[in-house]
């Protein structure tokens, strides 16, 4: 704990040497802050390292403090003078703002939380960390007191309990961090991120959120455009994730066929069946599942050696669920399957539903992003047939989790049905266009605000910024591929070049390499290859 008179936690190294212990790299650092920034990094050095403050002495791995100046004199609010004494062993959240005198804690508080998440930024992108300091849940549980109590910590504690969450955490930003579908930090997306947080409102109306309201419109309808319906013409949303964006395209092509299942529900309506090829998304079937339709009547049509759908396959499976007199209604196509990243042929898949008249989604949550890229966009050749779009900036784009856009051709047709009609929210007497109050064509009231990341993001780098970086990672992936198509001990699962980032090949022991290609080797590779992972330890 702090001892009294004394408050400013500057967080050091996992060994307790830490930065601040050193005057020049300290003041490094500073400079590192001030880059991110700017006047809080600029406050934060003045209040770490101005004439009259001293780091204080420290030992073993606890934070160390450092004495403030004096209080200031002035009446600026707020106040950036540098602050009085803050000794956060005898403060709780309740000294905080919005109590009185409140102003000088919070500062303090806030401007420690910042550097310790400027310290994590920062050594999350060095490359001699591990990406991971991993600990076993039994041991993290022993290690540690997670549990909730009645009685309030102090504000001590709760930096503790920062820097400690931040320690265990997934350096998602490190370079050798590698995810399924996503990886990297981006600092736009970052600082988008935090002022979302700080704004802290809801994006159901525009009179409670105007500015972000406007910009999910502007954003959503640059994506149509980029999708290729006219004008950007059509309707959207950005939603929790694929899989809810998913299953709004379902329960749309349900609404648009079958109206009344709004009020009367699956009884009033004919045994429905969605198809999706077998290398698609799980959450085709759970959004089956959600809505009353049953995982039963979601077909899976068959895919080639590449990952793509067949299409005859698709049209055989339609007529079979139509002779047996259910009704298809949706096919989802997936532009950049989870394991292959494979592109179904879209062109003859919407040739397929316009001749038996059946709603065509895309989901496009990994592969969407190549429609930013002049040199792989071909790849959705077709997209813009569809009738609804699941398109997540989160992957392929690199923008902060969550990020998720489903896009819909018919204007209208989410808000008839969505809409509830709540007028104690959604008043009709209003003096600005209803239309941007969103709220009524979501399925969620409270909604977050996931549009600001991408837009900010988008003004930073331009168009012309993520293709360079879709461009790049496809390079990337390109020459992952030629580099070990052909080297010893590896295996591609598939002949040619990937068509996504996805690089998939078998890892082969010594001891399965004289072995014949049959279904023993194959059950032996399949025991083996997820050992030859790095195991925790080394990550």
């Amino acid at each position: 704990m702090a001892s009294p008179g004394s408050g400013f936690w500057s967080f050091g190294s996992e060994n307790g040497s830490g930065d601040s212990d050193n005057p020049g790299t300290a003041r490094a650092w500073c400079q590192v802050a001030q880059k991110f920034t700017g006047g809080i990094g600029n406050k934060l050095c003045a209040l770490l390292y101005g004439d009259a403050e001293k780091p204080a002495e420290s030992g073993g791995s606890q934070p160390r403090v450092v004495a403030r100046k004096a209080a200031c004199a002035c009446d600026q609010k707020p106040c950036s003078c540098p602050k009085a004494d803050v000794n956060y062993g005898f403060l709780h959240a309740t000294d905080l703002l919005p109590a009185c005198d409140g102003e000088r804690p919070t500062l303090a508080f806030l401007q420690d939380v910042m550097n310790i998440l400027l310290q994590y930024v920062v050594k999350s992108f060095d490359r001699s960390t591990k990406v991971i300091d991993f600990h076993y849940p039994n041991e993290l549980l022993q290690e540690y007191n997670w549990e909730l109590a009645d009685q309030p910590q102090n504000l001590e504690e709760i930096l503790m309990h920062c820097q400690t969450t931040l320690k265990y955490a997934i350096k998602t930003g490190h370079p050798r961090y590698f995810n399924q579908l996503s990886t990297g930090l981006d600092m736009v997306g970052l600082a988008a991120d935090w002022l979302t947080s700080t704004a802290n409102t809801n994006m159901f109306t525009y009179e409670i959120a105007p500015v972000f309201v406007l910009l999910e419109y502007v954003t959503l309808k640059k994506m149509r455009e980029i999708i290729g319906w006219p004008g950007g013409s059509g309707d959207g949303i950005f939603s929790p994730g694929g899989a809810i964006s998913n299953m709004y395209a379902m329960m749309i092509a349900r609404f648009k066929m079958f109206p009344e299942v709004k009020e009367k529900g699956m009884a009033a309506v004919p045994r429905l069946i969605a198809f999706t090829s077998e290398h698609s998304h799980f959450s085709l079937k759970k959004g089956a599942a959600a809505l009353g339709i049953g995982t039963d009547s979601v077909i899976l049509i068959k895919c080639d050696e590449r990952g793509k759908m067949i299409p005859s396959d698709l049209e055989r499976r339609i007529l079979e669920a139509k002779q047996k007199g259910f009704v298809p209604f949706l096919v989802s196509a997936t532009a950049g399957t989870t394991v292959y990243g494979a592109f179904d042929p879209l062109l003859a898949v919407a040739d397929i539903c316009k001749k038996y008249k059946i709603w065509m989604h895309v989901d496009a949550a990994w592969g969407g992003g190549l429609l930013m890229s002049r040199k792989h966009k071909w790849k959705l050749s077709g997209v813009e047939r569809a009738n609804s779009v699941t398109w997540n900036p989160h992957k392929m784009m690199g923008v902060p989790l969550q990020c998720s856009a489903l896009l819909v051709r018919e204007e209208g047709l989410m808000q008839n049905c969505n809409q509830m009609h709540a007028s104690y929210l959604f008043q009709q007497d209003k003096h600005y266009d209803l239309s941007y109050d969103t709220g009524d064509k979501a399925l969620q009231c409270g909604r977050h605000v996931d549009v600001f990341k991408l837009w900010l993001m988008w003004r930073a780098k331009g168009t012309t910024g993520f293709e360079a970086h879709v461009d790049k990672c496809l390079e990337l992936a390109e020459y992952l591929y030629n580099i070990i198509k052909n080297r010893e001990g590896y295996e591609m699962v598939f002949d040619g070049k990937p068509q996504h980032t996805n690089v998939c090949f078998w890892y082969i022991p010594p001891s399965l390499r004289t072995l014949e290609d049959n279904e023993e080797r194959m059950s032996r590779l399949s025991k083996v290859a997820p050992l030859t992972i790095c195991p925790p330890h080394r990550l």
